[in-house]
């Protein structure tokens, strides 16, 4: 029987990529559900080549051309992101791939949670906003969490058939596309200069969140609700090849690492089958065509953003969540040219000081901290660029 999916976010890089796999393995896969922000365009093709039942569109105000664009297929279209948490529970969908980029991951991931649907989760947002609610409910329902991320399908495949216990989690770091660039020249970077990652192609946002070391904060908070690990066991090391995706150190001091080319095809599918691998038609890494791989350590003033997260982590309740929300109005902000690459940090930085705390939040909670954080980050950027 075909594996179901509801692909959410089915029109950027992981869920193009998803559903490549599913073009190489028709007979191990359908799609039941696509949705997108407001690529309506794609999503309408997306629909009709893989035979979709639904499709979910974010912007309400594409829904009509959604609809006109699909008029002659008999596929149903919903708006808004009240739609997307509702599609995922139907009794068509057996995994949901959360492809989502930000906040708006959290609810479709507790809809499917609460659906008893297996998860397939892109979306770290999810768990850097919300993981001391998500991995407790996912266990209390039996639902399964495959991580996605490079990094954390990298730990999950390390530790899988081991019987101890790791000592220790070493997440790699490109360290961006600013990695060779001075502290100084921070300040006048320009989007345009932080979109040019050396190695991995990905959206807009995530790109930008690499360069500010965001994104492997927000790895390290993912990692500890994943793996149940606490802060000051989980290192980050720079490895500028991204060659090795992560690795886990045991008691007795070896250290197991997953290596491979830099393809998200491969976590993707892997989260998908898991415990079983499918043959890809992918290059195969060459030894001998990368003989070096080199480590560093993490300059933290160059990236004050590494440790923003682990004291967001150390704190828990709402923390992260005003991290998040503060990170992702400024990097709009940075790719719209109203604020300064070192802005991004600032804000964040301004947002936690300013922002109400809550040590043990519900959805709700998370929702008003999403809130206020995005009206601080706004004041801080508007009083730094009036």
């Amino acid at each position: 029987m075909k594996q179901r999916l509801a692909i959410l976010g089915s029109t950027g890089s992981i869920g193009r990529q998803t559903l490549d796999i599913v073009r190489e393995n028709p007979e191990l896969f359908g799609v039941s559900v696509l949705t997108a922000g407001s690529n309506w365009q794609l999503l309408a093709q997306q629909a009709v080549e893989f035979d979709a039942d639904s499709v979910v569109i974010a912007d309400k105000s594409l829904y009509q051309a959604l609809c006109q664009a699909l008029a002659l297929h008999p596929i149903k279209v919903y708006a808004g992101a009240e739609a997307i948490a509702q599609v995922v529970s139907g009794s068509q969908v057996d995994t949901v791939v959360n492809a989502l980029v930000g906040y708006s991951g959290l609810r479709p991931t507790v809809a499917a949670i609460e659906a008893g649907k297996k998860v397939a989760l892109a979306n770290k947002e999810t768990l850097v906003v919300g993981g001391a609610y998500v991995m407790p409910l996912a266990m209390d329902k039996q639902v399964p969490i495959i991580p996605i991320d490079s990094e954390h399908s990298a730990i999950f495949q390390c530790l899988s058939g081991e019987a101890s216990a790791p000592k220790r989690l070493i997440l790699t770091c490109s360290g961006g596309a600013l990695r060779d660039l001075p502290r100084e020249a921070l300040a006048s970077v320009t989007p345009e200069q932080a979109l040019r990652h050396p190695q991995w192609s990905m959206g807009a946002k995530i790109t930008i969140d690499s360069a500010t070391l965001v994104n492997k904060g927000f790895e390290v908070i993912e990692a500890r609700w994943l793996f149940g690990f606490p802060p000051e066991k989980i290192d980050v090391v720079i490895h500028p090849q991204s060659i090795i995706h992560s690795m886990v150190e045991f008691a007795d001091g070896a250290i197991k690492a997953q290596m491979g080319t830099p393809d998200m095809h491969l976590p993707i599918s892997y989260a998908l089958t898991y415990p079983y691998r499918l043959p890809r038609p992918a290059e195969r890494f060459s030894f001998a065509d990368n003989p070096t791989l080199t480590f560093g350590r993490v300059d933290r003033e160059k990236y004050p953003a590494l440790d923003i997260a682990y004291d967001c982590l150390r704190r828990g309740g709402t923390a992260a969540c005003t991290m998040n929300g503060a990170n992702e109005v400024a990097v709009a902000s940075f790719l719209g040219r109203r604020c300064g690459f070192n802005d991004i940090a600032g804000a964040i930085t301004y947002a936690l000081s300013k922002a109400s705390f809550t040590a043990a939040p519900s959805l709700d909670d998370y929702a008003a901290a999403d809130a206020e954080a995005r009206v601080l980050a706004r004041e801080y950027i508007e009083s730094k660029h009036a």
